[in-house]
C-alpha cells in the first residue's frame, strides 16, 4: 500500500518522537540513580576504563591472555556490583536502558535496512487516522441514543428499539471477523448516530476505524485516477480493521467510482473484515444504481436493520420552535 508524503513524514517524526522519549527517560533514571549512588557512577566509569584497556591490550598483538582475563574478572566483578547496587536502590540494570516501544529496531522503523513492522503499522494507523480526520465521536452512544421520539408510532419505536439492541450486542461482540452490516431507511432516523456508536466502541477496543461519507472517498478516488505519487484511498478502505461508509447513494455516480467501491467491498469481503454501509436506498434502488451484481452482494452478505419512523432531526426543530 502506497503512502502519501504526509503520512510518511508523520511516521518519521513519531518513531524520532518515541525514540528520543525513551532515551531521555533511561537518562534520567541514570541520573537519579547516580545522584542517590554516587558509586554507581564511579562503576560505570571504571566499567568504561577496563572496556578501554581489554581493547588496547588485543590491538597490542602480543600474548595478553592473562591479562584478558585479569580484565574480564574484574569486568565481571565491577559489574556484579553495580547490580547490587541498584537492586538496592529499587532498580534493575534493564531500568538504566532506553524502553523503546519496539525492541526489534529501538524505534528506528528500520531493522538490518528492511522496515521494521511497527513502522508498517504505525503508517497504517496515521493512513486511517488521516482518512476519518474529524470523526464526529463525541455525543454519538448508545446512551445519547433516544426512542422517545417515535412515542407516537408503537410500531417504529418497538422496531427501532430491537436495532439498537442488536447495535449494541454487535459492539460489544466486535471482533476482526464480524459480519457487515447495512442500515437502511429514510433520513433523519439515526443510522449515522448509531454507527459512530459502534465506532466508539471499536475504537477503545483498539481496532483502526475508518468512517466517512461515500461523498467524500469518491472524491479522493477521482483525485488519485489521475495521480501516479501519493496514497491509495482505496487500498486504506480495503484493509481497516472497521470500515463505516456513511450515505452511499448520495455521492456522484460514474462507472468508475462504482468500479473502484465494488472493488473495495468485494476485497473487504474476500478479507472476511467488517463494513457497516448506511443508506436512504432500499436493495431495488441500490441495484439499479449500482448494478446487480453490486446490489447480490450486499443483500447476501450484509446482515440488514431496517430504520423506521419519522425524521428525528425534523421533530427536534419542531420541539425547538414551540
Amino acid at each position: 500500500m502506497a503512502y502519501d508524503r504526509e503520512v510518511q513524514q508523520a511516521a518519521q517524526m513519531e518513531l524520532l518522537r518515541r525514540r528520543q522519549t525513551a532515551e531521555a527517560q533511561a537518562s534520567a533514571r541514570l541520573e537519579a540513580f547516580f545522584e542517590a549512588c554516587p558509586r554507581g557512577g564511579e562503576i560505570r566509569r571504571e566499567m568504561a576504563r577496563n572496556a578501554a584497556a581489554a581493547a588496547r591490550a588485543v590491538l597490542a598483538g602480543e600474548d595478553v591472555r592473562a591479562q584478558l582475563e585479569k580484565l574480564k574478572q574484574r569486568g565481571l566483578a565491577l559489574k556484579q556490583e553495580y547490580s547490587s547496587l541498584l537492586a538496592e536502590h529499587g532498580f534493575r540494570p534493564e531500568d538504566m536502558e532506553p524502553q523503546y516501544a519496539c525492541q526489534a529496531c529501538k524505534d528506528t522503523g528500520f531493522v538490518d535496512g528492511r522496515m521494521c513492522d511497527c513502522h508498517k503499522q504505525l503508517r497504517r494507523q496515521l493512513a486511517y487516522q488521516q482518512l476519518s480526520v474529524g470523526l464526529p465521536l463525541d455525543g454519538s452512544r448508545f446512551d445519547t441514543f433516544s426512542l422517545d421520539y417515535q412515542r407516537d408510532d408503537p410500531q417504529a419505536m418497538a422496531q427501532m428499539g430491537a436495532v439498537l439492541r442488536a447495535c449494541r450486542e454487535y459492539a460489544e461482540r466486535l471482533r476482526s471477523h464480524s459480519p457487515s452490516l447495512l442500515f437502511f431507511g429514510r433520513t433523519g432516523l439515526g443510522k449515522t448516530h448509531l454507527s459512530l456508536a459502534i465506532a466508539n466502541q471499536a475504537v477503545e477496543k483498539g481496532f483502526s476505524v475508518v468512517y466517512g461519507t461515500v461523498q467524500g472517498f469518491t472524491t479522493a478516488f477521482e483525485r488519485e485516477r489521475f495521480e501516479r505519487e501519493g496514497g491509495s484511498t482505496a487500498e486504506a478502505l480495503k484493509n481497516c480493521d472497521l470500515l463505516i461508509l456513511d450515505d452511499l447513494g448520495a455521492e456522484g455516480s460514474t462507472g468508475y467510482v462504482n468500479a473502484v467501491l465494488y472493488d473495495v467491498l468485494n476485497g473487504r469481503m474476500m478479507g472476511d473484515r467488517p463494513t457497516i454501509i448506511s443508506t436512504n436506498l432500499g436493495l431495488k434502488e441500490l441495484e439499479k444504481r449500482y448494478g446487480e451484481r453490486f446490489a447480490s452482494r450486499i443483500g447476501g452478505y450484509y446482515a440488514k436493520m431496517e430504520f423506521k419512523g419519522q425524521d428525528v432531526r425534523v421533530l427536534k426543530r419542531r420541539a425547538g420552535r414551540s
